[in-house]
């Protein structure tokens, strides 16, 4: 049963504690990369918590700070209140999200939370609230006898839309319905994807700061489900060669905070768009080539980003066209008038895919940026010409992380200190990657050298 804490006040959440006989809560930030860090407490030091937040080194925390400037603290968001609904009993534990302050009481400029907030701050200003529906695809495996991993073996045998023939996954997914609820996350719809082994369950439209909340809780919660049943699920972008990759298409809309009206919405356009909506497609697609390293931030996300598979590479967009950046849906009604971004990956942090998605689609409004002609063939089966570099994304991560290093206004809605220190992150984790020999060069080239 869903936690409706939205304005509850602090002694009404210490009593709905006591009331669900709640005896420990986690505190819950994420780092840079968007893995849930946590400070769990006994509950009886929520009241303090609540009232003073709780100190920590924010040193050993990626993309956070330096040792000489490690100490920060947390404060509770009592809307995030969830008890988790895979502990019970002695360990009945609730959850916290919680905003990061540095010891002079500003918000920590590191936080990507905060980086979300600060974005969504720049929308309010123009009078839009932004909201968003993430997919999330991810894969099934079972584990080996002895318990290996390598090489992956897809928990079944099924293709698209198709109905499981075991019963393993469709109970996964009823499992997995029921337990989000205890987070307030209401579930659209689930189904088996396009590779054996794939599976995509899809959130209600909401405001970007909950539905990144939820992305994130959501890969948690899955995979602890899935090892309940002897599984191992995994959000890595392409685990397996030959099979599609997993992706985290992203439906976007603004919102008139005015009048509560869709401001993507035109009747009497073509394709439904208005005037703003366009702007905002042309930002996104002048800032892609340096948003993917956010939005697709792994060496892996580029093996799912490949010319000629159904991943979107090229920078267009189109209604009935899959192989575009960015499709427009049908909309049953103007209010549901909405643009899908292909690219992101479920690998990517959501506070950041969601921020740079955000500041890039305001840039194009404040600019008032044209978009090209739509594209409605397939620009795959196009083969008349090859593509420009400029007209696709970036075919690697240090690619990527170049075209990124040099787009000013990303680097302005991330901010200073985590664009820096994610910069620096994955030009490591690339130079790792191109240092290392790995099976395939062995199986290719030894043998003939």
């Amino acid at each position: 049963m869903a936690d409706m804490t939205k304005n509850i006040s602090s002694e009404q959440l210490l009593a709905q504690v006591k009331e669900r006989g709640v005896k420990f809560i986690d505190l819950q930030f994420t780092d840079i990369g968007g893995a849930i860090k946590n400070v769990t407490i006994p509950i009886k030091e929520l009241e303090s918590t609540l009232n003073h937040g709780i100190w920590f080194d924010g040193s050993s925390i990626e993309g956070y700070a330096r040792i000489a400037e490690s100490d920060m603290y947390l404060i509770p968001n009592i809307s995030t209140f969830a008890v988790l609904p895979w502990l019970s009993g002695n360990e009945t534990t609730a959850r916290l999200i919680c905003d990061v302050y540095t010891p002079d009481g500003q918000p920590f400029l590191g936080d990507p939370r905060a980086v979300l907030l600060r974005v969504l701050a720049d929308a309010g200003k123009m009078g839009f609230i932004y909201t968003t529906g993430p997919e999330l695809e991810f894969f099934l495996f079972k584990p080996s006898a002895d318990g290996n991993l390598i090489p992956p073996h897809p928990q079944d045998g099924a293709g698209y839309f198709d109905q499981p023939l075991d019963l393993v996954a469709t109970s996964l997914w009823r499992q997995i319905t029921e337990a989000l609820s205890a987070f307030d996350i209401e579930i659209e719809a689930m189904h088996h994807e396009v590779a054996t082994g794939q599976h995509e369950i899809d959130f209600r439209y909401s405001d970007a700061l909950k539905t990144a909340d939820n992305a994130v809780i959501f890969r948690v919660l899955v995979k602890i489900l899935a090892e309940q049943k002897g599984l191992y699920a995994t959000f890595m972008p392409k685990p397996v060669r030959g099979l599609s990759g997993s992706g985290m298409h992203v439906h976007q809309s603004l919102i008139y905070k005015a009048n509560g009206t869709n401001a993507f919405s035109d009747p009497g356009d073509s394709h439904g768009l208005s005037k703003i909506a366009k702007h905002f497609i042309a930002g996104q697609l002048a800032h892609a080539r340096g948003m993917v390293a956010i939005l697709a931030p792994l060496v892996n996300s580029y093996k799912r980003l490949v010319l000629g598979y159904e991943a979107p590479v090229y920078l267009s967009w189109g209604r009935i066209n899959r192989s575009a950046l960015i499709r427009i849906p049908r909309a049953h009604t103007p209010e549901s008038t909405r643009i899908e971004l292909r690219c992101p990956d479920p690998s990517c942090n959501p506070y950041l895919a969601f921020a740079v998605m955000l500041a890039a689609g305001l840039d194009g409004i404040r600019r008032e940026l044209q978009i090209p002609d739509a594209t409605e063939e397939n620009i795959y089966l196009q083969t008349n010409t090859l593509p420009k570099s400029k007209d696709i994304l970036p075919e690697a991560l240090n690619e990527a992380i170049n075209e990124l290093e040099k787009d000013s206004v990303l680097r302005e809605a991330l901010g200073a200190h985590l664009f820096e220190r994610f910069i620096n992150a994955k030009r490591l984790e690339w130079e790792d990657y191109r240092l290392e020999v790995n099976p395939w060069e062995l199986d290719k080239y030894l043998p003939l050298f």
